[in-house]
């Protein structure tokens, strides 16, 4: 699964991108889906996929449990006072939060729902590692849908840049490869795609 130039992703009209001005863009992923019929959108795929498209292998899931492990013994995953952090849905506008489909704050397994829009979903994690949003969203080309998921990370201090320096080959050779591959099945399953 590839991991696309930035300026691909910089270029769809997404409304993550003036959004989240100021939050670097760690990077960014895509999959090619199979296009069986015109107008499908993210929000009618997450619901048709129980709102889980990404199923991680035993091999994710023993990656992510490792890291979970570690993270209560240092402390890692407490979340930061709420008088201290600013979670990004104090951005929604009036008009964002008329268009979301989800209300913001709602927990998708280990993030918080920021919006759900028709195609793009943004999802949020604040903890002592770092402030990180995870963007999907679907496009649909002209003879398939292209799956973008993107990661953008926000310092919350010293241990962030280290810490994402030493989960950086996991994540590009492991994990997001592997959940990209999983949101391809999911699509498959769900739209009954041999």
């Amino acid at each position: 699964m590839p991991q696309i130039p930035t300026q691909e992703f910089e270029r769809l009209p997404l409304r993550v991108h003036d959004f989240l001005a100021g939050v670097r863009l760690h990077d960014v992923w895509a999959v090619d889906l199979p296009r069986m019929r015109s107008g499908i959108t993210l929000d009618e795929f997450l619901r048709a996929a129980g709102a889980l498209p990404f199923r991680p292998s035993p091999v994710v899931r023993a990656l992510l449990n490792l890291r979970l492990f570690v993270g209560r013994l240092l402390g890692w995953d407490r979340e930061v006072d709420a008088a201290v952090r600013e979670t990004f849905a104090a951005r929604l506008t009036t008009a964002d939060l008329s268009k979301t489909r989800a209300p913001a704050g709602t927990r998708e397994g280990l993030f918080r729902i920021v919006y759900r829009f028709e195609n793009e979903q943004l999802l949020e994690l604040i903890n002592r590692t770092a402030h990180a949003a995870a963007l999907s969203a679907l496009v649909e080309t002209p003879n398939a849908y292209r799956f973008y998921f993107g990661v953008y990370v926000q310092s919350v201090g010293r241990l962030t840049p280290v810490y994402m320096a030493l989960i950086d080959p996991f994540r590009k050779l492991i994990v997001y490869p592997s959940l990209l591959r999983s949101v391809r099945r999911t699509w498959n399953q769900t739209f009954g795609i041999a």
